[in-house]
């Protein structure tokens, strides 16, 4: 690793205001406690606001700006592969985003790296059943930023169709189809809807407002006990 690498990293383990020891810093970059000593010195020379002592910690305080795309060739692919599952996955507004976040993530790198970023190294084959549930995901999104209940024609696995009124929680892309979590009114319970099996939806004028047990944090909490084999009270 080069020492101005090393440094950026050494500023990036000590942000979030939490005492880290130099043994901490030396395991996480895989150098001695001698180099992090010397390191930090230089640091501190410099101006970055680093406090602590050798063989207490060491906290960073203060705003320091710091190049914030200085970014290793790993981290760009797995910008990219992120930014590509996006496209290939998602609503015509989440793909142009993605892609618009990726032109500026190119134009602010050293002039070195640009293009890179493009690279074919890494890429998504979307299957083709995603593109069912694409026209759902906005309405989904638009919800669920509003808070705001949703109407749904819904046709089950069996072909059985139902409408439900539902309060929106979370999507969820699971590679072959996309998912919403939702409390369902009509069954009183948590429920999750395939968005491909969604025949028609529409979002309500109500507002929901967040109520103890039917929120997305006891949904979750409730898979976590019945994965622990504690069942929900």
């Amino acid at each position: 690793m080069r020492r101005a690498d090393r440094l950026f990293d050494i500023v990036q383990i000590l942000r979030g205001a939490r005492l880290r020891t130099a043994q901490e810093i030396a395991d996480r970059l895989e150098v001695s406690v001698r180099t992090v000593y010397r390191d930090i010195d230089a640091l501190v020379a410099t101006g970055v606001p680093i406090e602590g002592e050798r063989g207490v910690g060491y906290v960073l305080r203060g705003t320091l700006l710091l190049p914030p795309l200085a970014f290793s060739q790993a981290e760009l692919e797995g910008l990219a592969l992120g930014a590509r599952f996006v496209e290939a996955w998602a609503d015509p507004e989440l793909a142009a985003a993605a892609r618009e976040a990726l032109v500026k993530i190119d134009a602010v790198l050293p002039e070195a790296r640009r293009g890179e970023i493009w690279r074919d190294a890494v890429s998504v084959n979307s299957p083709a059943l995603i593109a069912a549930a694409n026209a759902q995901l906005p309405l989904f999104r638009q919800a669920i930023r509003q808070r705001r209940k949703m109407q749904l024609n819904y046709r089950s696995a069996t072909e059985a169709l139902t409408g439900r009124v539902i309060r929106p929680l979370a999507i969820e892309a699971w590679g072959h189809a996309w998912t919403a979590t939702a409390w369902c009114e009509l069954r009183g319970d948590f429920r999750m809807f395939r968005l491909d099996r969604i025949v028609d939806a529409s979002i309500l004028d109500d507002i929901f407002k967040p109520e103890k047990g039917r929120t997305l944090a006891d949904y979750m909490k409730r898979l976590r006990d019945e994965r622990a084999g504690h069942p929900p009270r």
